[in-house]
């Protein structure tokens, strides 16, 4: 299956992607209200709440606008470089959850829990400490692929 095909296939398929599916995919974050797919060899995320997909919908456009100097970027054209955005949803996530459970630690278990316990306890998704989000988002080191050794 070509790019082209698997584009038509995957949207016809996966009618609400997940917005953090990157770092679900990462292992960086999980979330209840996520299904994982497999769609010719590769793997996908789907949400099935529409709620929690509108609640994810508006905060990941937020943690990008307010990293964009935190990633050396003025302005976002199009998707960012998936290096940019894998430190954007896992640094976000786990700065989100910082701001409320500053003693946690690993990976964010649960997005939707997360994203909706941060706008009761803020008031909104526009009232988050983004200054202490981005802090994470500029800590947060993605995993290194493993280099296999040539034991000839």
């Amino acid at each position: 299956m070509d790019e082209k095909e698997f584009k038509a296939t995957y949207t016809g398929y996966n009618d609400r992607p997940c917005v953090f599916a990157k770092a679900l995919l990462s292992r960086c974050a999980g979330c209840s209200r996520s299904q994982r797919l497999n769609i010719a060899e590769r793997e996908a995320m789907a949400c099935t709440s529409a709620t929690a997909h509108e609640s994810c919908k508006e905060l990941l456009p937020l943690l990008r606008a307010k990293a964009l100097f935190a990633l050396k970027l003025t302005h976002i054209e199009g998707p960012l470089p998936h290096g940019k955005e894998i430190k954007v949803q896992c640094g976000g996530l786990r700065g989100l959850r910082a701001a409320q459970e500053p003693q946690a630690d690993g990976p964010v278990t649960d997005v939707y829990s997360l994203v909706a316990a941060a706008r009761a306890d803020f008031g909104g998704l526009d009232a988050l400490p983004y200054g202490e989000i981005v802090k994470a988002v500029v800590c947060y080191e993605p995993r290194r692929r493993g280099h296999q050794s040539d034991t000839k």
